[in-house]
């Protein structure tokens, strides 16, 4: 049994972020029902260029990333009878899931007091792109602008005279802050068991931008001083020559990061086949290896560009430091670390990264994303209509 298996999420929502939390939520087993605009659906699905690559066709996993596992109710909010609809599944929901603007949840009688007029025990969860508070909380935004660019990520990671800055990979906030969104969603279901108390709980883009680069910050803000990235080619750590990016004979890098360079200095050097490295009085200590940095960068670079990748990989099963190999998204798909921990699934016709929690060791079980409005018959019934009014929902246009 998956932890949220008999809880019913009621999200209304668009794009990547809100409906990426509920991707998790459904991953750990809550059926969670999406609420699309009855004529054009939720905007995402139209979304075929991403960066340089487009899809065509379907599957689309520009709508399976954040929407996998749910069911599809097509739903004009606007007319009194889909409002109707809508409070039906509210009461019979633990969780209603937002991305809408306070305006607009005004507008549509869907804010916190609207929902807990129809059901006082439900969770009601949003998301924002700035927050609940402060002068710029009625702005919406993107994990672009609200998560990379504000929260301090983009300029943080952009090297000095670099034009513009430097883009994440698409919805990368969105999918950071609704796994936060998700989390935050698990533990007021939690306090709801343990005491009878529903909460309001608000997860913003702003602020898991702030979160994802709070190590950075923290350490910025007490020497009052901006984080800066490195140039490009720069080996990495000053003071720690196991700290560090190097290129391979095929134009491929691996990355270093042992932090304690003395423990495991004599072990790189014969894994890189220089033992007599590992003796040298100039990297005899940690100090040492510090104050000798720019040497040894020299002398590991010449001797890493030597071999291929793959060859190092081979190679280095046996190293005791951390280290990595640096992968695009495709050589992701072939890493067997990755496959043996089902952190990619097979759903359908297509590999979807699964949400990181397991439990019990367990994968989550990934459904496709469901077509648009594909379960409003199925979802209507649930409620009790009949299929006259049913008929009747759809001629009158409240449903789809």
């Amino acid at each position: 049994m998956r932890p949220l298996e008999g809880i019913r999420v009621l999200e209304v929502a668009m794009y990547g972020f809100v409906p990426s939390a509920g991707a998790v939520l459904a991953d750990w087993g809550a059926d969670v029902i999406k609420v699309e605009h009855a004529v054009t659906g939720d905007p995402q699905r139209g979304l075929r260029q991403t960066g340089t690559l487009r899809v065509e066709g379907d599957p689309n996993p520009n709508v399976e990333h954040a929407n996998r596992g749910k069911r599809s109710l097509g739903l004009d909010m606007t007319r009194p009878e889909g409002k109707e609809v809508l409070y039906d599944l509210a009461r019979r929901s633990d969780v209603f899931l937002t991305s809408f603007l306070p305006g607009h949840r005004r507008r549509f009688g869907i804010d916190v007091d609207d929902i807990r007029a129809v059901n006082p025990r439900i969770i009601y969860a949003r998301g924002s792109a700035l927050g609940p508070r402060g002068p710029e909380s009625e702005k919406g935004g993107y994990d672009m602008t609200a998560f990379w660019a504000r929260g301090g990520s983009a300029a943080s990671i952009t090297p000095p005279g670099v034009e513009g800055m430097i883009n994440p990979m698409p919805a990368y906030g969105d999918t950071i802050s609704g796994t936060n969104l998700a989390g935050g969603i698990a533990a007021a279901l939690l306090q709801r068991e343990r005491t009878g108390e529903p909460s309001v709980v608000d997860v913003s883009l702003l602020g898991s931008g702030v979160w994802a680069n709070g190590h950075a910050t923290a350490v910025s803000l007490h020497l009052d001083k901006p984080w800066v990235a490195p140039m490009p080619g720069a080996h990495g750590s000053p003071n720690n020559p196991l700290s560090g990016v190097y290129a391979t004979a095929d134009g491929r890098y691996l990355a270093f990061v042992m932090l304690q360079p003395g423990k495991f200095w004599a072990d790189v050097c014969h894994h890189i086949d220089h033992p007599e490295l590992a003796d040298d009085p100039r990297f005899a200590t940690a100090e040492l290896l510090a104050a000798h940095t720019e040497e040894a960068v020299k002398i590991l670079r010449a001797a890493l560009a030597g071999r291929t990748l793959a060859e190092w990989t081979e190679r280095f099963a046996t190293l005791a430091g951390p280290w990595a190999p640096v992968q695009d998204t495709l050589r992701v798909g072939a890493d067997v670390q990755i496959r043996a921990n089902e952190y990619l699934l097979r759903v359908g016709e297509i590999d979807l990264a699964a949400s990181p929690v397991q439990f019990d060791t367990t994968a989550p079980s990934l459904g496709p994303a469901p077509e648009f409005a594909a379960q409003t018959e199925e979802i209507l019934l649930e409620l009790g209509l009949d299929w006259p009014r049913i008929i009747e929902l759809k001629e009158a246009g409240a449903v789809t």
